[in-house]
């Protein structure tokens, strides 16, 4: 808790102490058990009190969440909602935005980031309209579709790396790449450094040492400038990239936010986009296939 008495709480909420005594009792009754145990000392939660604090704390995200959602701000009719996963949004989904601006002059935007499952039930609320993501789950009034492969390719800062080591860094980029990398090193013990989030993880490589696999999207303009080097000897993992709506997005808006995506989607395949802006000195090589681009296939 906040505070340790309901006159505490009464400054803090610039009210009346009466008035929170008043709330509580409300809130009590409602529940029809006490959340707070009274002394002379203060006051302190009951086990129904602890209990409710956990959903308590749910809510107030919720109601956050809620005030974002309908702050459309002004010369603006509408907000859309666009997430993405971690290792998405370097060198392509941020170019994406700028585009959305551009072709939808009359939307704002929110953008988000997470994991597959905690973006696919934000969908299922109504807190993301649109999401691009690795591993999807078909659900009621939801829509997905596929994109591209994301090509996975072990890199390192050192060009001598052959397998894995004590400098390697394992990503968590889900249950089939799991699946790959145990078939791939069996008698791999755990390495020392996990990581979840892609972009942590190049910022690690490129400020200390080690290897990684990594999208080949991401690392191809250090790859160019030999800041990092891919490990041939290795295979490489396809990992399926998809996007997913909720069905009540309106058409039209929906049309152009697919079609900017898949124009810069087919840049990033091209080269075409500029490198990260400390590497646009560098020399540029050709490299067109980055990765697999998917048909324009649906499943529901």
């Amino acid at each position: 808790m906040a505070c340790d008495s309901f006159a505490g709480a009464a400054n803090r909420l610039f009210v009346s102490q009466s008035a929170v005594s008043l709330r509580i009792k409300s809130l009590e009754a409602h529940l029809g058990r006490p959340v707070f145990k009274r002394s002379k000392t203060g006051i302190t939660l009951t086990p129904a009190g602890h209990q409710f604090v956990r959903y308590a704390n749910s809510f107030l995200q919720v109601w956050e969440e809620a005030k974002q959602q309908v702050a459309v701000p002004e010369k603006y009719e509408d907000v859309l909602v666009v997430a993405g996963e971690d290792g998405l949004w370097n060198r392509f989904l941020i170019r994406w935005l700028p585009q959305l601006a551009v072709h939808l002059p009359k939307i704002a935007f929110r953008a988000e980031v997470g994991r597959s499952d905690r973006l696919t039930r934000q969908m299922m609320e109504g807190t993301v309209d649109l999401a691009v993501m690795y591993s999807p789950s078909i659900r009621p009034g939801i829509t997905v579709e596929p994109l591209f492969e994301d090509v996975m390719v072990m890199v390192s800062t050192d060009p001598e790396t052959v397998g894995v080591n004590e400098h390697y860094i394992y990503v968590d980029w889900g249950e089939a790449f799991s699946v790959f990398h145990k078939e791939l090193f069996p008698n791999d013990d755990h390495s020392r450094m996990t990581f979840r989030l892609g972009n942590v993880t190049l910022n690690y490589l490129l400020n200390n040492s080690g290897s990684a696999f990594m999208p080949l999207r991401l690392v191809e303009p250090y790859v160019r400038a030999k800041k990092l080097f891919i490990v041939e000897e290795l295979p490489r993992f396809h990992l399926p990239v998809h996007i997913a709506w909720r069905n009540d997005i309106a058409k039209e808006v929906l049309t152009v936010a697919i079609q900017q995506l898949r124009i810069v989607l087919r840049q990033l395949n091209n080269n075409e986009l500029p490198a990260p802006f400390w590497l646009q000195d560098a020399k540029s090589g050709g490299s067109p296939n980055i990765f697999n681009l998917a048909p324009h296939s649906k499943t529901h």
